[in-house]
């Protein structure tokens, strides 16, 4: 008798593997950041990657990390989490979890909790010690949001395009 294969990917894998496949998306130089919205029943909902708003060139906005404020990508770009639920086309995203690949600021935070997320799974918190991170962290779990490091299981995944 056959049997089914036992070496798939788990869904967080399948879901943090989205998220990271999204972030090679984004034009970024610096920090390419995706993320990957999932409902109750293991569906995927939306996805988004860091990037400037539709309709800006990017050709046409700075990608530095340093200089003047105006010079800098800082106030130009939309964050994967938020670009994430921006895109969601369908109803509530009530209940839903939130795999990222770069812990959320401040700001993305607010947007998650408001959206009614309650989960997040997160690769990296790099950020950890900045006031924006740490804020984030107060406001996530002040409302009562599920944050759960992701746990790699080291697989490695080839994918040829």
């Amino acid at each position: 008798m056959v049997t089914k294969r036992t070496d798939y990917i788990s869904w967080d894998e399948y879901f943090m593997g989205i998220a990271k496949l999204a972030a090679m998306r984004s034009k970024d130089p610096g920090t390419q950041v995706g993320c990957c919205i999932v409902g109750q029943d293991n569906k995927i909902l939306s996805i988004g990657y860091n990037g400037l708003p539709m309709g800006c060139s990017d050709d046409e906005f700075p990608w530095a990390r340093e200089g003047k404020d105006l010079e800098t990508k800082y106030f130009y770009v939309t964050h994967a989490e938020l670009n994430a639920i921006l895109n969601y086309r369908g109803g509530s995203l009530a209940g839903a979890k939130l795999y990222v690949s770069l812990f959320p600021c401040n700001e993305c935070a607010k947007a998650i909790v408001q959206a009614g997320i309650h989960t997040v799974i997160y690769e990296s918190d790099k950020y950890a010690d900045t006031d924006k991170t740490i804020a984030s962290k107060m406001i996530l779990k002040a409302a009562g949001v599920n944050l759960v490091p992701y746990q790699s299981s080291g697989k490695e995944l080839t994918i040829t395009i």
